[in-house]
């Protein structure tokens, strides 16, 4: 196969020059001794370095993936960052007045009284159920990832939305937490409604998945939660709304239907295993709804984030190349939307 120009000019290039050295070096060192500072080091920090610079230098393939991921490595470092400066500090936390709020919208009548949702799961679960719940939540990250890596591959415009959005859902979302403190459903079942802070994560009901499966899991990954009075919104439910808001534009096909199931399968893991209220999970389909609304009607309308968006989509298309690109396409005019 003929060489195109941009092979050609990628061939007689080096794979880095001494500038982009030194730039992901500094930020290597910076972002390590910022979190050691503020949170302690962890091995997942310098995981998470290494994987970004070995893509980086591999090749130039590599480098244009890892430069586009970019943007979920900056959603990632901002939430763990988020431990240093715990949301209870700035705000009370809603522990009693979220639980009632619950009970008397969605609240479930019993023998025993009335109970939330979360209460009545408690009461009535099965291994079959804990299963499906533990599989569905286990999908939160997986799915909205390899769908953008999808993307990636397929649509480069249409990969960038999706990730910038994502990322502007977690800020509103951040926001909130910060807002409005909440406690999850597990806190109250464990603590009552006393404020305890510094509070460790817990998996809850998911914890039945780790003992069926005589497996750690869900107890691994929630030691590392960065704050346990951040369930409302529930973020892990805005994300499956978002993929298939882009499966959707993209028209994957079977794959919305699967897409589809996952989303109602998350939210109803969601209350099924007490890490969320029946109103987390709608505020955080409403946050869902409203970062796409607002990238769409606002972000996409402005002048100086269309330019950036241009520039990212060329960083990521002709990373390293001393050529002249062809003129870049308006925004949104990607042809396999």
């Amino acid at each position: 196969m003929m060489d195109t120009p941009a092979d050609a000019a990628r061939n007689k290039l080096p794979l880095f020059t001494v500038k982009e050295v030194v730039i992901t070096s500094l930020l290597s060192v910076g972002y390590l001794s910022i979190s050691t500072l503020l949170i302690g080091f962890k091995t997942d920090q310098l995981f998470l370095v290494v994987l970004f610079n070995a893509m980086y230098y591999l090749s130039f393939p590599t480098r244009r993936f890892i430069t586009g991921f970019s943007i979920f490595i900056a959603y990632w470092i901002v939430f763990d960052l988020m431990k240093a400066m715990p949301n209870y500090n700035y705000n009370a936390v809603n522990i009693e007045t979220l639980y009632n709020a619950e009970k008397y919208l969605f609240g479930i009548t019993t023998q025993a009284g009335r109970v939330t949702p979360n209460e009545f799961f408690v009461l009535n679960n099965k291994p079959q159920v804990d299963v499906m719940a533990g599989m569905f939540y286990l999908c939160w990250v997986p799915v909205p990832l390899v769908f953008a890596a999808y993307l990636f591959f397929k649509n480069r415009e249409q990969f960038l939305y999706f990730s910038l959005t994502f990322f502007f859902i977690n800020l509103l979302g951040f926001v909130v937490y910060y807002i409005y403190p909440a406690a999850p459903p597990w806190y109250v079942q464990q603590n009552g409604f006393a404020f305890l802070p510094g509070t460790p994560g817990n998996p809850a009901g998911l914890q039945r998945f780790d003992q069926y499966f005589d497996v750690g899991v869900f107890k691994s990954i929630y030691q590392k939660s960065s704050n346990v009075f951040a369930a409302m919104p529930s973020l892990h439910s805005s994300y499956p709304v978002l993929v298939l808001y882009y499966g959707i534009k993209n028209k994957v096909g079977l794959m919305n239907l699967v897409f589809a199931i996952v989303m109602a399968g998350i939210w109803f893991a969601a209350v099924y295993t007490s890490h969320h209220y029946v109103l987390d999970v709608l505020a955080g389909i409403v946050c869902a709804l409203l970062g796409i609304t607002l990238f769409n009607r606002l972000l996409l309308t402005n002048r100086r984030f269309t330019n950036f968006i241009q520039w990212f989509l060329l960083k990521m298309n002709t990373h390293n190349l001393k050529i002249n690109p062809a003129p870049a396409a308006p925004v949104g005019s990607g042809n396999n939307h």
